[in-house]
């Protein structure tokens, strides 16, 4: 059984639609990634699964049953931490105790406060009385975080939880939202530009752009505006000298948007002797991770002002392993890059 299923939905605001998503499932005891530019959706699709606010069309089912906003059977299993932490006019103890308060789970209650509190790295002896007004903006975030903590939720939906905040508190979080996922199987839905993190923790990672689920992983966008060429295929300046072509462009050059998936892009150690029509890049390597969905590293390609993302091979560079530095060579077919 999945823990969600989403079918036929379809997202609008003020008539215009944001977000539409065929067909999704989403296992239980899981960490999905979400990541994609500002505006491709993220943000909308955590609302739907945190059950804030209804799909404009399609059906939302939670662990086979199908979920209603604020429903008895969600509400007290699904917690979500949007971007901007929200504090009531109370002391931290008073915050993160109100939601055991509202749903009269009153047994244990100090302790269960002071657990959340020490998850996220705030001494209860310090910031227990500590007003909501008296919190830097790290310290806000943490306090959130530890009112969805202390209800022990099955799923915990994170919206950019690292962006606004210093470098410890993001550590902190970090480590509290894992300690929730080993210690009570929570399942995690994390938005976050911090791909890298996302890549170290993630059991899956989707990645959103203008309101549709391109796929799993990184992907590369080349935004317009484009040119077309004399063989009718379109032209995108990198640098003074390269420049990326591509197959069946629409008619709008100057707002389209092309994407390459990393499996079409590969690297190589020289410049490869390539025949028409797979053609080439060069850039520099910026780093490398382990991609834990396929068990293969991931390189970062800079390419004038451009990150190319793309997956090493086993073997072919010369039994030495390239270093963040080095140049790099892509190669690619036209005909394999995609339009938004």
């Amino acid at each position: 059984m999945y823990l969600y299923q989403l079918d036929d939905i379809i997202q609008t605001y003020n008539g215009r639609p944001v977000l539409g998503i065929d067909h999704w499932t989403i296992p239980a005891r899981c960490i999905i990634g979400l990541c994609g530019p500002n505006g491709s959706g993220k943000s909308t699709l955590l609302r739907l699964l945190g059950f804030v606010m209804p799909p404009s069309h399609g059906a939302i089912r939670f662990k086979g049953k199908p979920a209603h906003c604020f429903g008895t059977g969600v509400r007290d299993r699904v917690a979500l931490l949007s971007q901007t932490p929200h504090l009531l006019k109370r002391s931290v103890y008073g915050n993160i105790a109100y939601g055991l308060r509202i749903r009269k789970h009153k047994h244990n209650e100090t302790l269960r406060v002071h657990q959340a509190m020490a998850m996220v790295g705030l001494d209860a002896e310090r910031f227990a009385k500590r007003p909501w007004y008296a919190l830097s903006g790290g310290e806000a975030q943490r306090v959130a975080l530890a009112m969805r903590l202390v209800l022990e939720p099955k799923v915990l939906l994170l919206d950019e939880p690292t962006t606004s905040v210093d470098a410890a508190s993001a550590q902190l979080i970090k480590k509290a939202v894992l300690h929730a996922h080993h210690q009570w199987r929570t399942s995690l839905i994390i938005a976050s530009h911090d791909t890298r993190w996302l890549q170290e923790i993630c059991h899956d990672m989707w990645f959103l752009f203008q309101g549709k689920l391109l796929g799993r992983g990184q992907r590369t966008l080349l935004f317009g505006p484009w040119q077309m060429t004399q063989d009718g295929q379109a032209r995108k300046v990198l640098t003074d000298e390269q420049h990326v072509i591509a197959a069946d462009p629409p008619q709008d050059l100057a707002n389209a948007v092309a994407v390459m998936d990393p499996a079409i892009l590969t690297p190589h150690a020289e410049r490869p002797r390539l025949s028409p029509p797979v053609a080439c890049l060069a850039g520099t390597l910026t780093s490398l991770c382990l991609d834990k969905l396929s068990n293969r590293i991931l390189a970062s390609i800079m390419v004038g002002q451009t990150e190319f993302n793309l997956y090493l091979p086993c073997s072919g560079f010369n039994q030495r392993t390239p270093n963040p530095g080095d140049t790099l060579w892509i190669s690619y077919a036209p005909q394999q890059v995609q339009w938004c």
